[in-house]
């Protein structure tokens, strides 16, 4: 068959390219493993099996990449049946292709190298969360004054903050292993749609090749992409997370900040400003971060409305944007890992601005519901009205104001020392008082970063064995092999 110019220079020359660099090492793997199931379950011979794998070994993956596409065979699997064919009889290459099918090959591959992509994700997660770890651990005392809709709110810590991004990595993370064993899963043996009547073993080529087992339904098997979705969605909302982060940390990294420094490394300067010193590294991983999230949404949109069935959307034309996607989702983690693994944030300075805009308030006016029994709604009045005076006079007495707030709210002034209330109203009190399970005090933070570490190093070893039951398999595929 002659395919037309148009359609080969437009879908199959592309679609060849792609597999080559994304397919041609599952697909190998998966001929393997097929091989090996049939001539255990006795479909083909001893001898035709060790046909079949002389022609296997003999195919050089790295000459496989060279090839230019010349629009004689359709695809990548047809021109790695044409050189099996090549190497030994045409009815024994043919045999290799019994109880199975392009549709759960193809399935097969995507799932195969779909899990690669989770993996890394999950370890270029592990090690931020263990950066950021690292920087929690260091700035327990370091106070600073958080914001609630772009307005200076409570004082916290640094450490507060970054347990908050570390459990949402850990909620990543977890969303990473269930889509991880949502994809590990086998189609292989599904065929077309409808499986087979020959005796395979789907669980012996899913042990083969890694699968924790077989997909269940054969139809599903196909045309279910619900797997794909899971970790695309794992991945994106990682990224959309870690990217409110990153603009938190890059108006942090401004001169009107001045929280923030990154190391060397990561900034550049300017062709004509001699000061500048530009956070850039923070900014690429911004915008790959935003190209992550759009071609999640393009992944979506792609196999929305699409049949429940064998349909190419799902297929060859979407695995280069399924790649690209996982591919700057790992970029921008990693980025992010290794700029907050260096930088240093402005203790003093955070400190000096830590009660700026009367965010230590809240504090003063839970002090007066403690002290008095006041209903939290007068003392908010008299923190407000304090508040109010100290902003139209910097140098006004603080004990002097609070008793004119208290007279104005209550018709009687209640009495405070200078020295009371400045410790008060001081940011370091304002944590340290706020022991509540989850809050700021230094004594629950560094409870909640024990806690965290003894998570990350459970994550990373259930990671591990992910890993090494893949390269397992790997190993026990080739011994195999070399056994028939």
């Amino acid at each position: 068959m002659r395919f037309a110019p148009e359609y080969v220079a437009n879908v199959l020359n592309e679609n060849f390219e792609d597999a080559k660099e994304l397919l041609l090492a599952p697909l190998m793997s998966i001929n393997y493993a097929h091989l090996v199931m049939l001539t255990e379950q006795g479909i083909i011979t001893s001898d035709d099996a060790r046909t079949l794998r002389a022609a296997l070994d003999g195919i050089s993956i790295d000459s496989v990449r060279q090839v230019l596409y010349d629009g004689t065979y359709e695809d990548l699997f047809f021109y790695i049946e044409r050189l099996i064919k090549q190497s030994c009889d045409e009815d024994v290459a043919g045999r290799l292709h019994t109880a199975r099918s392009r549709n759960d090959i193809d399935m097969t591959m995507y799932r195969i190298r779909q899990r690669e992509f989770i993996t890394a994700v999950a370890a270029a997660t592990l090690d931020l969360r263990e950066a950021l770890l690292v920087l929690a651990d260091r700035h327990k005392d370091t106070v600073y004054g958080a914001h609630t809709h772009t307005q200076p709110a409570q004082p916290s810590t640094i450490a507060h903050y970054l347990l908050a991004v570390i459990e949402q990595l850990e909620r990543d993370t977890t969303r990473l292993a269930a889509a991880f064993e949502s994809t590990n899963r086998n189609p292989l043996g599904a065929c077309a749609i409808t499986g087979t009547g020959f005796a395979i073993d789907r669980n012996r080529t899913s042990e083969l090749l890694g699968f924790s087992g077989p997909t269940g339904n054969t139809y599903g098997s196909i045309a279910t992409v619900d797997y794909l979705l899971e970790s695309v969605s794992a991945a994106s909302t990682l990224i959309v997370g870690l990217g409110r982060v990153v603009q938190d940390l890059l108006l942090w990294c401004t001169m009107e900040f001045g929280y923030l420094r990154l190391s060397d490394g990561f900034v550049q300067g300017s062709s004509i400003m001699p000061q500048k010193r530009n956070p850039v590294a923070l900014e690429h991983a911004r915008a790959i971060g935003s190209k992550a999230v759009g071609q999640a949404q393009a992944i979506t949109t792609t196999v929305h409305n699409t049949p429940f069935g064998d349909i190419v959307d799902t297929e060859d034309d979407l695995q280069p944007l399924v790649a690209s996607m996982f591919g700057d989702a790992i970029r921008m983690v990693t980025l992010v890992a290794a700029a907050m693994r260096l930088a240093d944030f402005d203790v003093a300075h955070l400190a000096s601005r830590a009660s700026h805009g009367g965010t230590t308030m809240t504090e003063l006016a839970d002090t007066l519901v403690r002290d008095h029994n006041l209903p939290f709604r007068s003392a908010h009045g008299i923190a407000a009205l304090l508040l109010k005076a100290y902003t139209e006079d910097p140098n006004v007495s603080l004990s002097a104001a609070l008793q004119s707030a208290s007279s104005a709210i209550l018709g009687r002034p209640l009495e405070y020392s200078e020295a009371d209330l400045q410790r008060v109203l001081s940011p370091a009190h304002f944590v340290n008082v706020r022991k509540t399970y989850g809050g700021p005090a230094p004594e629950e933070t560094g409870r909640a970063i024990g806690v965290s570490r003894r998570l990350l190093e459970a994550d990373r070893e259930s990671w591990t064995l992910r890993r090494a039951a893949l390269d397992r398999a790997e190993s026990n595929l080739k011994a195999r092999v070399k056994q028939l």
